[in-house]
This record gives C-alpha cells, sequence and structure tokens, in this order.
C-alpha cells in the first residue's frame, strides 16, 4: 500500500515531467530589437552562420563562414632556437628563473610576429546582409515585438505589428541545404517594400544581378602570399510585386512576402568557392516551406537526443535579459540552468559538423574583421573546453573535428619538436590556427607552455571511453603516441629534487614570485605539466594494451612516469601550481592549472586522493570564485568533482549575472569573458551535466553534486562513459527510476541509489559495497526502479 501511494504521489507531483520522454520547449526570447551584437540571436550549421537583429527599419544579418581566416601556412620554427635551451635549462636549475625568461625572450620565441603577424592570420566576419524596410504606414508606432531563438528547430522568428499591419520573419541556416534562409511576411497583401544591399568592413566587392546579390574578395596573408577567397551570394525571390537591381542594390516594391537564400565559400583546402556557393544555391531551389522541414528533421537528429528537466518559477517566462537580471535576486528559476546547458549543445551543433572545423573562440560567429584574441585556437583550454559536453551529452559525432585538427598538428608539431627540442614526436603550444601553427608563440611568458597537445590527446582517449570503437582507437593511436614520444624524449632530470621535469615550461599565463621577490612566469615543471604528462602516459599504456602493441616501449614510458612530482600540498593547504611552493602574484588568477588532475582529469578522487581533494577546496577557496566566463565555467565542474553542488549553483548565477561591460553573460547567454568567448558557453553547459552524472572514476554515479533546490527533475540521453545511454529521473533529490541502454557491449558498474531496487532487462547482475555491477551487450536496456 505505501508503494502504491508513494507511486501516486510521484505521477502527481512530478506530472508531465515523467509522463512523457517528448522534448521540452526550448527558446528565449527579447522583446526589442537587438541595439548591439551581444543582443543578436545567433544561427549556425557548423559551417555557416547568421546572426538576424530584428531591427524594424534596418534589418542586419551578421554573416560568418567557419573557414573564413586571413593568413596563410608559415615557417614559424626558430632553427637556432635549440642552441640555447641548455643554457635555459642550467639558469633553472640553478633557480636564476628571471635569467632564464630573460633569455628565452631573446632566443626561444618563434619567427616573425607571432599571433600579432598577418601571416599568423585571423578568423574574419564574412559580411553584413542589411535589409532596409519602407511602410506604408510610416508614421504608426511598433506593437506587439518579439525577436526569439527557438532551439528545438533552430529558428529565429521575429514579429511585431506596424499600424495594422502584422510583420513576421523567419531566419535558419539549413543543416541539410548547407544555406541560410531568411523570410518575410506581413498581414497586408502588397505591403513589403525593402532595399537589400552586402557590405563588408574591409577587403570586399559587392554588385547585384538580376535577382542575386554577391559580395566577394580576398583576405591579407603576409608578403607573397595568396589570401584566402570568399564568394557568398544572396538569391531573393518575391511573390507578387516588382523586383529591380541597381549596382549594389536587390529593390523589392509592393510584395506580399520576400524570400532570400543565402550562401557562402571559401577556398580553404583548395575549394572552388564560386562554384560551391553557385552550387548550393541552384540546388536549394526556392520551396521556403520544404527547406524548413529537411533542415528540421536534420537539425533534430542531433538536438533531440538529449533533453533534462528542472522545475520553473515566476521568472521563467520573462525576456532572456529581463530573465537574466531576476537571476541575480532569484535563483529558484531552476529551469534557467536547464535552457543553459541545453543552449551549450545548440550552440555546439550550429558551430561544428563532421568533416569541417572545430569550434573557435567566438564559436563560429563574429561581427568584425579583427576578432579579440584572433578568434584563434587557445591550447591551454579554450578549445578543449568548448568540447568538454561533447560526449556527455550524446553529441560524439561533432567531437571529430577536433579529433581530426588534433592529427592535423602532427606533421608541423614533428619538426617543431626537433627543431626547438631536438625530440622524437610532435608538439604544440598554446597557439593554434587552421594553418598548422605550432611554434612557441612570440611571448615566452604564455606561449611558452609544451603540453597542449598531450591535453589535446585526452580528447582522442575520452571519445574512445564513450563509444569503445577499438577501430578508431587504432586510427588515432599513432597520435597519441607521437606525443607521448616527444615527452620521452624532451623530459629532463632536475638535479636539485631528481624529478623529470618539462623544462622550460609555464603553468598557464600565471606569474610567481621567486625568493627574492621577482615576477617570472617560466619555470622548470609545472603541476599541470605533470599531471597531464602523467595522464597521457597511462592512456597511451591503456591504448597499446588494448591493441596489442609496442608492449617494451610502454616499460619504458612507465618508467620515466613513475619519475614525475606527485601533485603536492603547499604551505598554505593548497594544491601547489608549480614544483616549488611559489605564491601567486595574482592570487584570484583565472587559470587553475594546477587542478588540471581535478578537472577535466581524474587524477584526483575522493577514493584515491582524498587528502588532495581537500586540498583542492583550500586553492579554489584561495583563488575565489568570480573571474572571467570560462574561468567561472571551469569552477562549476572542479565544484561538482567535489560533490558541492551548492557551491556549483552559487557559481551558476555568477556566471549568469549580466555582464554589462563586465564578465558573465551577455543578454543573447553568450559568455563574456570579457569580451564574448564561447568557451564559457561549452564549460558552464559541461559544468551542469557533471552535476547530473559522472562516469570518470570506473562507475556511474548519478546527481553527484545537485542543489537542494533541484528537488525533482528528469533527465533522458545523457552518456556515460563505457557505451551507455542513461535516462533517470528524481523525486525529492531521491533517484526514483534509471533506464541503462548499452552501445557497447560491456561490464557497467553503477553506484547504488537510495531505497530498495526493482532491476529488469538482466539477470546476472550483483549488489557489491553499494555498487551494482551489470555486464551488458550492445543493444540490451536495464530498467531500474527505486523504491523507498
Amino acid at each position: 500500500m505505501k508503494k502504491f501511494l508513494f507511486t501516486v504521489l510521484v505521477f502527481f507531483i512530478f506530472g508531465n515531467i515523467i509522463a512523457q520522454n517528448k522534448q521540452n520547449q526550448w527558446q528565449y526570447y527579447f522583446n526589442h530589437p537587438a541595439s548591439i551584437w551581444e543582443e543578436s540571436i545567433p544561427l549556425g550549421n557548423g559551417r555557416i552562420g547568421m546572426m538576424p537583429w530584428g531591427g524594424v527599419d534596418r534589418d542586419r544579418i551578421v554573416l560568418n563562414e567557419i573557414s573564413l581566416w586571413a593568413g596563410n601556412k608559415q615557417n614559424s620554427d626558430n632553427p637556432e632556437a635549440y642552441k640555447f635551451l641548455g643554457e635555459i635549462r642550467k639558469l633553472l636549475f640553478e633557480k636564476k628563473n628571471k635569467e632564464a625568461q630573460d633569455l628565452m625572450y631573446k632566443t626561444f620565441t618563434c619567427l616573425g610576429k607571432g599571433s600579432a603577424g598577418i601571416d599568423y592570420g585571423r578568423f574574419e566576419n564574412f559580411g553584413n546582409l542589411f535589409i532596409d524596410f519602407h511602410y506604408p504606414d510610416t508614421t504608426s508606432s511598433v506593437t506587439d515585438y518579439r525577436r526569439t531563438l527557438d532551439m528545438n528547430n533552430a529558428i529565429s522568428v521575429n514579429t511585431f505589428k506596424k499600424g495594422n499591419i502584422a510583420y513576421h520573419r523567419e531566419y535558419f541556416t539549413s543543416f541539410t541545404d548547407d544555406i541560410g534562409l531568411i523570410k518575410y511576411t506581413s498581414t497586408q497583401k502588397g505591403s513589403l517594400n525593402i532595399d537589400i544591399s552586402l557590405q563588408r568592413d574591409d577587403n570586399y566587392e559587392t554588385h547585384a544581378n538580376g535577382n542575386t546579390l554577391y559580395i566577394f574578395g580576398q583576405l591579407k596573408a603576409g608578403v607573397d602570399k595568396e589570401g584566402m577567397k570568399y564568394m557568398g551570394m544572396v538569391k531573393v525571390f518575391n511573390k507578387k510585386g516588382s523586383l529591380s537591381a541597381t549596382d549594389k542594390t536587390i529593390k523589392i516594391k509592393d510584395a506580399d512576402e520576400v524570400t532570400l537564400i543565402v550562401s557562402m565559400a571559401t577556398n580553404y583546402n583548395n575549394t572552388n568557392h564560386e562554384k560551391l556557393a553557385a552550387d548550393l544555391l541552384n540546388k536549394a531551389g526556392n520551396n521556403f516551406d520544404k527547406l524548413k522541414r529537411k533542415h528540421i528533421a536534420g537539425y533534430q537528429k542531433l538536438f533531440n537526443r538529449m533533453d533534462l528537466t528542472l522545475a520553473k518559477n515566476k521568472n521563467s517566462d520573462l525576456p532572456i535579459n529581463k530573465r537574466l537580471e531576476a537571476f541575480v535576486e532569484d535563483k529558484t528559476d531552476y529551469d534557467l540552468a536547464a535552457l543553459y546547458m541545453q543552449y551549450g549543445r545548440y550552440l555546439l551543433i550550429s558551430s561544428t559538423r563532421e568533416g569541417g572545423l572545430p569550434p573557435n573562440l567566438q564559436g563560429l560567429w563574429a561581427p568584425q574583421i579583427h576578432t579579440p584574441w584572433n578568434g584563434d585556437y587557445h591550447l591551454n583550454i579554450n578549445l578543449q573546453m568548448n568540447l568538454w559536453g561533447a560526449e556527455m551529452f550524446n553529441l560524439s559525432e561533432l567531437h571529430k573535428p577536433l579529433i581530426e585538427y588534433t592529427k592535423s598538428l602532427v606533421e608541423p608539431g614533428e619538426k617543431t619538436a626537433q627543431v626547438y627540442y631536438n625530440s622524437r614526436g610532435w608538439v604544440t603550444h598554446i597557439l593554434g590556427n587552421i594553418w598548422g601553427f605550432t611554434s612557441p608563440s612570440e611571448d615566452p611568458s604564455w606561449g611558452a607552455t609544451n603540453t597542449a597537445g598531450a591535453w589535446l590527446c585526452q580528447h582522442l582517449w575520452e571519445h574512445y571511453l564513450y563509444t569503445k570503437d577499438r577501430e578508431y582507437l587504432q586510427s588515432v593511436y599513432p597520435t597519441m603516441k607521437g606525443a607521448a614520444l616527444f615527452f620521452e624524449d624532451m623530459l629532463i632530470e632536475n638535479p636539485n629534487n631528481g624529478y623529470l621535469v618539462t623544462a622550460p615550461t609555464t603553468s598557464p599565463e600565471n606569474i610567481y614570485i621567486t625568493p627574492s621577490g621577482e615576477s617570472v612566469c617560466i619555470s622548470a615543471g609545472s603541476t599541470m605539466d605533470n599531471q597531464i604528462i602523467r595522464e597521457l602516459f597511462s592512456n597511451v599504456a591503456a591504448a597499446s594494451e588494448i591493441l596489442n602493441v609496442d608492449k617494451d616501449w610502454i616499460k619504458n614510458l612507465s618508467a620515466k612516469k613513475d619519475k614525475l612530482a606527485p601533485t603536492t600540498i603547499g604551505k598554505h593547504g593548497q594544491i601547489m601550481e608549480w614544483l616549488e611552493d611559489y605564491d601567486e602574484a595574482d592570487i584570484h588568477h583565472r587559470h587553475v592549472s594546477q587542478l588540471y588532475g581535478l578537472y577535466p582529469g581524474y587524477e584526483l578522487t575522493y577514493d584515491k586522493t582524498p587528502i588532495l581533494m581537500e586540498a583542492a577546496k583550500t586553492t579554489l577557496n584561495r583563488r575565489g570564485d568570480e573571474s572571467t566566463g570560462w574561468s567561472m565555467a571551469w569552477k562549476i565542474n572542479f565544484w561538482a568533482r567535489l560533490k558541492d553542488g551548492e557551491r556549483a549553483y552559487k557559481l551558476i548565477g555568477d556566471l549568469l549575472k549580466p555582464a554589462g561591460g563586465g564578465r558573465g553573460t551577455y543578454p543573447n547567454l553568450f559568455s563574456a569573458h570579457p569580451p564574448m568567448q564561447i568557451d564559457g558557453n561549452f564549460g558552464g553547459s559541461a559544468g551542469i551535466g557533471e552535476m547530473l552524472l559522472q562516469s570518470y572514476e570506473g562507475y556511474i554515479e548519478l546527481l553527484p553534486a545537485i542543489p537542494t533546490g533541484w528537488t525533482s527533475g528528469k533527465v533522458r540521453g545523457m552518456k556515460a562513459r563505457g557505451g551507455a545511454d542513461i535516462d533517470f529521473e528524481w523525486v525529492d533529490g531521491k533517484v526514483v527510476s534509471i533506464l541503462i541502454k548499452c552501445t557497447a557491449t560491456n561490464n557497467f558498474i553503477l553506484k547504488m541509489p537510495e531505497g530498495k531496487l526493482k532491476i529488469s532487462g538482466i539477470t546476472n547482475y550483483k549488489n557489491q559495497n553499494g555498487k551494482i555491477y551489470l555486464p551488458m551487450k550492445k543493444g540490451n536496456k536495464v530498467q531500474i526502479t527505486i523504491y523507498r
């Protein structure tokens, strides 16, 4: 009877949360046009992007194509650098760190200007599409304005009234036809009078011919180098009324509806960009409704794989800018966290795709020519953070562009490893672009970090852990092995302590104070380097065992791993950031690199290293919570791993504070470094996932770090390492139902939820030491119901 009453209670309390698997509705809206780019709405299909502003008199759509980069391949390795490596190391071991750093500035940088040079290049805006409106009634005010991002369908809709006429606009970037589409309609026939033009801030020409607008040009690439070429086309279709073209403008008069089809292409990788742009337009036709249906179906194959339900409150239906403002004081809008997680998934689906490039610092959206930090690939956390949620959020194939990008760095990285370190294998440093740049940067204080390639290799291994695809592992093993070979040769014994160290190196972008009071960045070894290299060597060893290769070599690698300094506690009770117990110049520095082993690594756990877990808390408390957007996102993941849901949720609140001119979140939910940097979005959404499910310790744990306010909820379609697709529900903070769908034959271990369990779909399971052991084959499903 008690079980029956509990079941009934769950049904009525939880109601529509558990009644269906239908996707929740995910959207946000504004009740005014965008006045800044950070209020416009991001649309993308993994290659092209559009950001409509929704202006009443002038609609601006910012256009992007992810491969549009200035610059070109360059020879940036300095052949003289290795001659000074020995002296730099000698000075470091003699504790003359400032002298070693000064020598590096003179000798151990890249050729040329590095990231400041035109050869290095930058991601650039493709252009701006302007639509100027001439209304029949110029004096009437605008009412009922609404501008929406519909994440369920990857469409933006803009509606308003002017006088007695209602206007409707739709925008999307097609996932199936690889074009952008815009449609303008109104409730009064013949009321659409518009002028359409294209513009760019640099290096462009534009003209109109018939019903098509063109924008094209060539970017800068440095002396005697060919810059990237691009072609954009906008084909205009009008229902009723007339169309005419001037030199650079298409004019529509008295139309019932107007459809614009946008095509963009570059000659990256020797693509015939003019032919591609034209072919995409010609193939699309002009059946807007058919193109829209195809687009939605293609997009939803990815987006609908996963869902999260959390409780709403009175603020949940506010315009997004007002909703963010309300969240500062009232954190009971738990659905905002769910929206932010789904927004992270939406942005990833929209900014990368198989066969393309990984999302850069901007994702693929930028309104300017000179993008912040070149809109490049920063490799000391930022690019990696962009993909933290790919596997757990059931978007595994979107990990592949990063994996392929990593593999593309091997050839140039082998040259860099030889030139700078006389080492085998391959290396890359902090800077990355689409041209294969792997050299140290122009500034050793932040550009000398050499474990970026090893960190990227974690993603190669993680993809295997989630998929258990042995053939895939075989394809990436040479890349992982090459990264390990580099450190096998590059590591050198520090005579002061006998440990093998990376020298020279940094703890990313941070500064320490020497005993003599000098501020220095360069060091002999760092905690992050050791954690990453230990992880790399361990993962390569595990891969070699699975593939049954390189057994003798792995023994030597393991011996080197044992000579790396362990993660150590310093004088403040903190995890030491360097191998000496230096104080930081800025105790609140944005990077918390010494906790790599907590997240995204898995060296620090309560089961294996409980004392270090307490030291990690001390480290984070000393650092403080508020920082750049991506730093706060990282800290959500840290506190999730520390099983502190309240602190993680507090940081979600910090991350979602309206940015204004500072840190936090912009009105369109883009993360603010500031300026906009998309890694905060991806890291923050991954942190919410980490609060819900963890699988890095060899077993699956549900609700490891949720705040008390998330009393009831539902997750559908999250992934766990080992090859499992998991749905689960909870009521009053306790899991009541679990469905495990096996996507790869494996033996799964589930941390036992509290209560009496009913398990169906499997008979040969066992309960032991608070865990359930589930041997499953691909395609099997196990249902677990929990009673209290």
